[in-house]
């Protein structure tokens, strides 16, 4: 399976190299968009959990990188979960 990875900025302007292990984010996220913290996570939650599924079907396992990296991204934004205005920032894609 294609992998990539995909860099964010956060609202506090930390930058983040994050992974998946299938090129479905590509079909979420637009290099140079930002989304607000909440809409972000769900696309992130929906394209990881799709991109496991995928592993899962080829391999017979999920995809632990996958899960993980939902995880710190959902632990990541509770930080800006009060800030109705912060947005994530996709940066760029990097296959």
């Amino acid at each position: 399976m294609p992998e990539m990875r995909f860099v964010i900025t956060w609202p506090d302007g930390q930058e983040e190299s994050c992974y998946s292990p299938s090129l479905i984010i590509r079909e979420f996220f637009t290099e140079g968009e930002s989304y607000s913290v909440a809409d972000f996570v769900d696309r992130s939650r929906r394209a990881l959990t799709i991109a496991s599924d995928r592993v899962e079907a080829k391999f017979g396992f999920a995809c632990s990188s996958a899960n993980d990296q939902l995880a710190r991204i959902e632990s990541a934004a509770v930080a800006f979960q009060n800030d109705a205005d912060a947005r994530v920032h996709c940066k760029t894609f990097i296959l």
